[in-house]
């Protein structure tokens, strides 16, 4: 029997202020799936996120505790403890924290392995919203963190 235990991975932090320890699916990772990927972020009060990009899998955030504002193509709504959010394939999508306290959420994505975003992000190189071919924020949006904060 393999488990996975949060207390014992020591996960990756991003410049868009989270803390992200990836639980199944990934090369290395404690429980090793084909067919998905789970893990578990925490997003810093007051703007940390997981910043506008896209994948080739289908995904889904589960909010555990905490509120944020999500973004999914162009819409834009709060999410809250106790919701999820489908995120389609290939769809641009972004959380962020709008809390005063830490946002801690799930996420489970199939088929499992790496999304580019992650390197994207840890290199600078996640590509900026609105630019290039990739689509701009829903209007109103938080902006999307692609440096850390001064």
């Amino acid at each position: 029997m393999i488990i996975a235990d949060l207390k014992k991975i020591p996960g990756r932090t991003f410049p868009a202020r989270r803390w992200t320890r990836a639980l199944v699916g990934q090369a290395g990772q404690p429980i090793a799936a084909q067919g998905f990927a789970m893990g578990y972020v925490v997003l810093e009060p007051g703007g940390g996120q997981v910043p506008w990009h896209n994948q080739t899998q289908e995904e889904i955030y589960m909010v555990l505790q905490g509120r944020g504002e999500i973004c999914v193509g162009a819409e834009r709504g709060d999410i809250s403890e106790g919701q999820c959010v489908f995120l389609p394939p290939q769809q641009f999508h972004q959380l962020t924290n709008t809390g005063d306290e830490p946002l801690h959420l799930m996420y489970v994505y199939c088929p499992g392995g790496d999304v580019a975003h992650w390197k994207e992000e840890l290199t600078g190189t996640l590509p900026p919203a609105g630019v290039g071919p990739t689509p701009p924020l829903p209007a109103g949006a938080a902006p999307q963190c692609v440096q850390p904060p001064a």
